[in-house]
């Protein structure tokens, strides 16, 4: 039997550069910085002051307020992306169609500024008592519950939590089940909020933050730069409608681009640190590529992790040029937009997927902002679209997402022909 292609019919995003994908693209295309002081909470005695910050955000413009008010901000974010994806894909309106979807939803830690509230509360009680919507609130299933009872979907749901990769592989796992034909329909994405004291303090204490650039914000999320210090933490959502082919056009939805392509693996090598060999992130590249039935050379674009660590940039260079080879790999357009996003942690796979597949819709590769002096020595010696982007055919582009653990994401993109 010949395999179900399956197609992206609708998109939503929150982000630091805008509250629409629209407004986020946009704001990609511009090299606009999304990272500014933390306005979430006081972060004057912290060592990190500055984040990637969701702007002007108002959750009744999306959702019943009463179910707003029982969220916390990373389910709001969820809800939000899921309804602007939604009404993308014409269905919105149309609960035939969506009330047997399935649902995936990758998400990294959860409430964390409700786990940091209720602490609080705990520890002052006398009586030993947190707030009664504490574990709703936190659990990391309630992006993916909450979508499910804002837009009255009763199909399968599934979180999945694999710190950094988690969007990218609840892509990949909904990827599966509609060619499957488990589902003709499934919303797949990611959501994340931890721009919070705790969260913040968390990862501060792994020295994996940027800190030195309070005086100037915008400039802190430098991925492939010799003055890389951290990544910025970010946070949002984007959430993708997945469909059949012949279902979306049978329909006649608009079609903006294939899933055609998933790999996942392990490095099975350290907690934090990525496997500096680059061996089993590029075995999910090659993984992916291979299930999408293309070729290194058939790839104009790459959408890095690009975190702006120490370690992971040159590691992930390593990666393409196992991958790719170092040919191919020198004719790829890279670029990381967590430059301009930061790293939104459990969300980033579907933010960057929602990035190549713009890509691939406008013709046009978005920058790495703040690549003053690329770190060529340091091992960085690919071409990542530095500070301004390039208007490109592109008919086929992957992102890429590596989490602590040692979890590696891969998704291909294609044109539809």
């Amino acid at each position: 039997m010949e395999r179900r292609r399956v197609v992206v019919t609708g998109m939503g995003a929150v982000t630091p550069i805008g509250n629409s994908v629209d407004e986020t693209w946009a704001a990609a295309k511009a090299g606009k910085s999304g990272i500014a002081l933390i306005t979430h909470f006081d972060a004057s005695t912290f060592k990190a002051k500055y984040a990637g910050e969701v702007k002007n955000f108002e959750p009744v413009n999306y959702m019943n307020p009463d179910a707003a008010r029982k969220m916390a901000r990373f389910s709001q974010y969820a809800v939000a992306a899921a309804k602007m994806a939604l009404d993308d894909a014409g269905l919105t309106d149309k609960k035939e169609l969506i009330k047997d979807a399935g649902v995936f939803m990758g998400v990294g830690i959860g409430g964390f500024e409700v786990l940091e509230d209720s602490c609080i509360k705990y520890s002052q009680s006398a009586q030993h008592r947190c707030p009664p919507l504490t574990i709703p609130e936190i659990i990391p299933n309630e992006a993916g519950g909450n979508i499910c009872m804002e837009f009255d979907i009763h199909g399968p749901i599934h979180t999945i939590t694999t710190a950094c990769s988690s969007s990218t592989d609840a892509l990949g796992a909904a990827l599966d089940f509609v060619r499957s034909g488990r589902r003709d329909i499934c919303l797949a994405g990611g959501a994340e909020s931890t721009i919070n004291g705790f969260g913040i303090a968390s990862f501060e204490v792994l020295h994996a933050l940027s800190t030195s650039f309070a005086e100037n914000p915008a400039a802190a999320s430098r991925p492939f730069d010799k003055k890389r210090e951290g990544f910025v933490m970010g946070e949002g959502s984007a959430v993708l409608v997945l469909e059949e082919y012949e279902h979306a056009k049978k329909r006649g939805a608009k079609i903006y681009a294939e899933l055609a392509g998933y790999g996942g693996t392990s490095d099975g090598y350290h907690l934090t640190a990525p496997n500096p060999d680059g061996v089993c992130g590029a075995a999910a590249m090659v993984e992916a590529l291979k299930d999408a039935d293309v070729k290194p050379e058939d790839v104009q674009y790459y959408n890095a992790h690009g975190t702006g660590t120490q370690k992971n940039d040159p590691t992930e260079t390593q990666m393409l040029k196992n991958a790719f080879g170092e040919a191919a790999a020198r004719k790829l357009h890279i670029s990381s937009t967590k430059s301009m996003t930061g790293h939104c942690l459990g969300a980033t796979g579907a933010v960057e997927t929602m990035f190549a597949i713009k890509a691939i819709e406008d013709s046009f590769i978005p920058p790495t902002i703040n690549l003053d002096e690329q770190d060529i020595a340091g091992g960085c010696d690919l071409d990542y679209t530095a500070n301004k982007g390039i208007e490109c055919n592109v008919d086929c582009a992957m992102s890429a997402t590596f989490g602590f653990g040692g979890h590696n994401g891969v998704v291909v993109v294609k044109k539809v022909k």
